[in-house]
């Protein structure tokens, strides 16, 4: 039998988790749905997690990166702030459609997280994961375009997740393609203005 350390069992069930959530709901992924999801007993997923909760935690540090990282990565090493801006919403916009089910699911978290209070620390980790990786992004942006950000990047980052929520969860509602991605471009346009040459 192939043995795993804790760690990538760990890393095995939030994959199960994601699963069983995308598909049927964040209250599908329950303890015992993720353990048959993975193919291993209840102990083990005990054994690796206390609870569900910190089980969801562990999926909401996940959920921001998988659609932020795409993102990063197709950043020119060089572009003005403008171009590089763009292309960034693109391939967000590119993201968000072919994975529709994991929009669903962090919308999904944080309302489970405000229903429950045993689940408050999830929807924390949740945004401070996102606007951590909100920073990341601003940060690498600045130094490929070669730009410096002309207000403080605590309350920008906090701005840029409220924005991509907004329009993400608008789009899945309403399913209005252009809106959400035209949207998207003219808060890109308002980033660049919050620029200057470094």
């Amino acid at each position: 039998m192939n043995r795993m350390s804790v760690a990538e069992r760990r890393q095995q069930l939030v994959g199960a988790a994601l699963t069983v959530a995308r598909t049927h709901g964040i209250d599908a992924a329950t303890v015992r749905a993720v353990a048959t999801q993975a193919g291993v007993s209840l102990g083990v997923v005990h054994y690796c997690f206390e609870d569900k909760s910190e089980l969801l935690r562990a999926v909401a540090e996940q959920v921001p990166g998988e659609a932020s990282a795409p993102v990063i990565e197709a950043l020119p090493e060089r572009a003005t702030i403008v171009d590089a801006l763009a292309i960034a919403v693109e391939t967000l916009w590119r993201t968000m459609r072919e994975n529709r089910d994991a929009r669903i699911l962090s919308h999904e978290l944080t309302v489970a997280g405000l229903r429950d209070d045993g689940l408050t620390d999830v929807i924390q980790t949740q945004y401070a994961q996102s606007r951590a990786t909100a920073e990341l992004f601003l940060t690498r942006i600045a130094e490929v375009t070669r730009v410096e950000w002309t207000v403080p990047l605590g309350p920008l980052c906090r701005s840029m997740v409220a924005v991509v929520d907004g329009y993400s969860l608008g789009w899945l509602v309403d399913g209005d393609d252009d809106a959400a991605r035209n949207g998207l471009h003219g808060y890109a346009r308002y980033l660049a203005g919050l620029t200057r040459p470094s």
